[in-house]
């Protein structure tokens, strides 16, 4: 079952939630928290309902990776963002998709309340599955606000890694796919 935000509901919440904090709901810089809040919701969740049509191209060759996709998402532990890029690799049997898909896969799985680990085996499952390579390698790397605003209060980001196929058994294919991911690592482009 594909969830749907309830934006009735959520404005009722967000309504209750303002209240419980002490604030008043009704006065002018809140009015309309409790809409925005719900189309929020609905806009950085929608990739519950996302269904891809990939599409194929019978080209050679030896290596793909994209990188530097960035993302924003969820946690759903403490419903507090976080955010990052996915560095994306695969080695084509035969055929390559075509490289929107591969963000678009990317952005499905973010757009989902997740934890990191779970987004990242998800992200690699669906490439393997859209490109018919078992030789996969996803790298996600993220700052996480509920370790950055609350509990430790520290920004250090997370990596991990989704390794299929010959990612797995082949440490010179990795390195070469780290040293081509290099320019566009997080801590390049976030300065903590």
């Amino acid at each position: 079952m594909v969830p749907r935000v309830d934006k009735e509901k959520v404005e009722k919440a967000v309504r209750m939630l303002l209240e419980a904090i002490g604030e008043d709901p009704d006065r002018e810089g809140l009015r309309e928290t409790p809409r925005r809040v719900a189309e929020m919701l609905e806009e950085i969740l929608g990739g519950y309902d996302t269904v891809e049509d990939y599409a194929w191209f019978t080209e050679e060759s030896d290596l793909v990776v994209v990188a530097g996709i960035r993302f924003y998402s969820l946690c759903e532990h403490h419903l507090l963002p976080f955010f990052g890029v996915a560095h994306v690799a695969y080695l084509p049997k035969g055929k390559v998709i075509g490289l929107s898909k591969i963000v678009r896969i990317v952005q499905k799985y973010a757009r989902r309340l997740q934890i990191q680990e779970r987004m990242t085996q998800q992200i690699a499952d669906e490439v393997m599955h859209a490109t018919g390579s078992e030789d996969v390698m996803v790298v996600t790397e993220a700052i996480h606000l509920c370790m950055a605003m609350r509990g430790v209060k520290t920004p250090a980001p997370t990596i991990v890694a989704a390794l299929r196929g010959e990612f797995r058994r082949d440490t010179w294919l990795k390195k070469e796919v780290y040293d081509m991911i290099a320019p566009f690592r997080l801590s390049r482009l976030v300065s903590l």
